[in-house]
């Protein structure tokens, strides 16, 4: 039962006791709220009215806890794709296999060849570019000036490579 069910379901005098109580042993508002059934909000209506506060000590702990796990998670995440990029980037200038489907039976044909085709290429440096992006805005480079030349650099690659292979 939430807040909003709070006028058809006003708290009782006995609820309002209870509340005194948790927060005497030490309750915070979250756990009150589910050992009464109620809405965290009408705990905090209610612990407000009773001029009983809530240690936030604790919360603050946690929230430095997950926000610490979220930027080490960002920092994985960044990291992979780095490699991403890497890996990407270095496609374009590997042998692959070019293939296609045709002819009247619809048959299946394949040739290897030295690099991709200029159309791969741009695919692999906009995924590559996208990579690294993304990189850099999960975990931004401590010098500022380092990540303005990295993006750089990726845009001028890839303006350097449609240039010479075109649009299609």
């Amino acid at each position: 039962m939430g807040a909003n069910n709070q006028h058809t379901h006003p708290v009782t005098d006995e609820e309002r006791a209870r509340i005194r109580e948790l927060h005497a042993q030490g309750y915070g508002r979250n756990a009150i709220a589910r050992e009464l059934g109620r809405g965290t909000r009408t705990i905090s209506v209610e612990a407000a009215a009773m001029n009983l506060s809530f240690d936030r000590s604790q919360t603050e702990e946690a929230t430095r806890a997950r926000m610490a796990d979220l930027a080490e998670k960002r920092s994985i995440l960044a990291d992979a794709l780095t490699d991403d990029a890497l890996r990407l980037s270095a496609q374009m200038w590997e042998p692959t296999v070019v293939f296609n489907f045709g002819g009247k039976d619809n048959v299946y044909e394949e040739h290897p060849v030295a690099e991709p085709p200029p159309a791969d290429k741009r695919a692999l440096m906009a995924a590559a570019t996208s990579a690294a992006a993304q990189s850099l805005r999960l975990v931004p480079p401590a010098d500022e000036d380092g990540s303005e030349q990295v993006g750089s650099l990726l845009t001028s690659l890839y303006d350097k490579l449609r240039d010479r292979h075109g649009d299609g």
